[in-house]
């Protein structure tokens, strides 16, 4: 599945005997989605400039933010994370505790409750919620594709409380350098973990793709720079009216593709210039969380 050098090839989801794809139910389609066309027409408000998708345990809510706006994530049940980019503007966040500003990328972690975001800037920024929460599923413009629960993905259950105090959690990504061996930058919150993939310089060669499967997690790959085509293959049930073609699709950013359990699935960087891909899963996944030093703030989020 994975080329030796790749950090994944050590993973024990690498080695281990998958179970066949044929025993069970249907294998649910990929979806794939340009956010910059999402959005309401009324661009005037940050309502306006909001893109809201999900998957069967997170709902991803992008905003082209701007100065000013005051964005409310509502009262959660569970904690938000804010997904920050070399292109998002700094701002703020406010709670009962008290007020902290980011300014930087990296993940931000908002403990359950009411909160808002005051931004300071133009930019991009990702909110990422439960899909549990009141509200939020049901602004999705792919609600109706989980009208009814897809069996082959393990449903949510929170992760242990993170250790210390109820605080608005900023971790930035300019204090975690480059590490041979370490698959991108990793962090998890009870409900989420968002790898920032290095940046791609360039087209991936097509010599060296990665393509593998999971058993029973979606994943949400978010472009938020340059173009990704996205490699996917459905494998073939006893019942031949859910056979599909393979995909190859190509997004620009920013834009997502959720991809099912159990496909075949790879993606590569198209563009000349400069290329970023988030990768998001929920629940957290237990393969990288057992590799030592793999994510970032294992000291903050316990494993069950």
């Amino acid at each position: 599945m994975y080329a030796k050098d790749d950090p994944r090839s050590s993973l024990a989801t690498a080695t281990a005997s998958a179970p066949r794809p044929d025993a069970g139910d249907a294998i649910a389609a990929a979806q794939y989605f340009d956010l910059r066309t999402l959005a309401a027409p009324d661009v005037a408000t940050a309502e306006g400039r909001t893109a809201v998708v999900r998957a069967q345990n997170v709902v991803l809510v992008h905003t082209d933010a701007r100065a000013g706006d005051d964005l409310d994530n509502g009262a959660l049940d569970g904690e938000l994370a804010v997904v920050v980019t070399d292109d998002s503007p700094a701002f703020s966040v406010r709670t009962d505790e008290g007020e902290t500003r980011v300014d930087g990328p990296g993940l931000v972690v908002v403990p359950p409750g009411a909160s808002r975001i005051t931004v300071h800037g133009d930019g991009p920024l990702v909110r990422l919620v439960e899909a549990g929460e009141q509200a939020w599923p049901e602004r999705a413009v792919n609600a109706d594709a989980y009208a009814e629960d897809h069996p082959r993905v393990a449903p949510l259950h929170r992760w242990p409380e993170p250790v210390g105090e109820r605080a608005v959690r900023f971790y930035p990504l300019s204090e975690v350098p480059d590490e041979p061996g370490r698959f991108g930058r990793i962090f998890r919150t009870r409900a989420f973990m968002v790898n920032f993939l290095p940046l791609q310089d360039g087209p991936r060669d097509p010599r060296r793709l990665s393509p593998h499967t999971h058993d029973d997690f979606e994943q949400l790959s978010l472009v938020m720079r340059g173009t990704y085509t996205h490699h996917i293959r459905t494998p073939w049930l006893n019942d031949s009216t859910g056979w599909r073609e393979d995909e190859h699709v190509t997004l620009g950013s920013p834009s997502l593709a959720v991809i099912p359990p159990p496909t075949v699935h790879t993606s590569a960087a198209e563009d000349p210039g400069m290329n970023q891909l988030i990768d998001i899963f929920s629940p957290p996944r237990a393969d990288f969380s057992a590799k030592p030093g793999w994510v970032l703030n294992a000291d903050h989020y316990p494993t069950p």
